[in-house]
């Protein structure tokens, strides 16, 4: 059984993996199952007999999800990492390294920084060409590029680290 915290519009949930097809959401069971739809990133999804269609991508540091035409931003953590985390007595990692990996595989279309670059949180690092959409790959917060690992025209996969700030 895996744990993760989600966080919604500023409210946790605990979501446990109870095993192929069922799923705890703050302790209440449901039946689910998940597919892609085509090459697209689009899913059918559905819950307790429900229907339901969803477009889902990483974008930055948290999941956004299209559901019945409302967007959700959902930040998913591991509840085991989340307790060590707390236990070690991180409170805040903005002057720590931060690695920006591959949300999916793709082809680098361009790459906007260059080492030792300052960058501000939200700022374009590069685009990443996926499916035939360009997805902008942006700083999750402010820091100095301290390594730049991709360049234009080359083909990733996905969790592929491409920049790392600190």
């Amino acid at each position: 059984m895996h744990t993760y915290i989600a966080t919604v519009d500023g409210k946790e949930y605990r979501v446990e993996i109870l095993d192929d097809g069922r799923v705890s959401i703050n302790g209440q069971v449901f039946e689910v199952d998940f597919q892609p739809i085509g090459d697209q990133p689009l899913y059918s999804l559905l819950v307790s007999g429900r229907s339901y269609e969803a477009t889902i991508a990483f974008v930055e540091d948290a999941w956004e999800v299209l559901l019945q035409g409302v967007l959700y931003r959902v930040q998913v953590e591991d509840e085991r990492m989340r307790r060590l985390r707390a236990q070690a007595g991180e409170k805040t990692v903005s002057h720590k390294r931060v690695r920006i990996k591959a949300p999916m595989p793709g082809l680098v279309v361009d790459v906007k920084v260059e080492t030792g670059q300052e960058v501000d949180k939200g700022q374009v690092l590069l685009l990443l060409e996926s499916m035939k959409m360009q997805n902008e790959i942006r700083a999750p917060r402010a820091g100095q590029v301290v390594g730049v690992y991709v360049e234009a025209g080359q083909s990733i996969e996905q969790g592929k680290v491409l920049v790392e700030l600190q």
